[in-house]
């Protein structure tokens, strides 16, 4: 008698045997990439960033390094605090770290600053669209959270709290300092808070890899 046989339950031998480990890999770093690209298209619009990339941009006012390198510094420091807060990386936590600050210093080396309100509004858009899009596909690939979103699912495990307050309490805070350290706030910070959520929602179950999808056959 033959019965289905899990993904979830099988080792990362029998998923790359069934084709799916490549995927979900491949989807991981073509998310992260796209994720990099989005930050640095609305960098360059100018019109203002997420609450992270305010805190990213006004750290790179103040120290020699890239916008690409702060986010990978700023990235490993919080992955540190995982430890206390007993939270368990995956293989696309570590890959977040990396990957989006390379990809952002690639993209912001290729995107020059358009000129003019209306090109500027565009490329914020996209930029917003284009994030929505890339945290559906390095989320749906199930490989680990990134450091900033398992900081918050851990603070929230530990001391109770709503998922919702600590991440408005974290966002509010890295905003509030990265705008004291010069990080651009202003249209696409508003776009980018009332946008994302919608955004991802609707990415998220079109691209997430199913793991309890069949896999293989097995003899019972």
């Amino acid at each position: 008698m033959r019965r289905n046989v899990p993904l979830l339950n099988l080792s990362p031998r029998d998923q790359l045997r069934a084709g799916q480990l490549p995927r979900r890999l491949t989807q991981l770093v073509v998310g992260l990439v796209l994720y990099g690209v989005s930050m640095a298209m609305m960098l360059r619009s100018t019109l203002g960033l997420n609450p992270w990339d305010v805190f990213h941009a006004g750290l790179t006012e103040r120290v020699p390094l890239s916008f690409g390198q702060v986010t990978i510094v700023v990235g490993a420091f919080v992955l540190l605090l995982w430890w206390p807060l007993r939270q368990r990386p995956g293989l696309g936590t570590f890959a977040n770290v990396v990957v989006i600050g390379i990809a952002a210093d690639a993209g912001l080396a290729a995107i020059a600053q358009p000129s003019g309100w209306p090109a500027q509004l565009g490329l914020l858009i996209a930029g917003i669209v284009l994030n929505g899009l890339a945290g559906g596909l390095y989320i749906g690939s199930q490989l680990g959270p990134g450091p900033r979103d398992g900081l918050m699912t851990g603070f929230s495990r530990r001391t109770g709290v709503s998922i919702r307050v600590v991440r408005t309490l974290i966002e509010v805070t890295v905003l509030v300092v990265g705008w004291l350290l010069g990080g651009p706030v202003g249209l696409g910070t508003v776009l980018y808070a009332v946008s994302i959520g919608p955004l991802v929602q609707f990415f998220l179950p079109l691209v997430t890899v199913r793991l309890a999808e069949t896999a293989q056959p097995a003899t019972a």
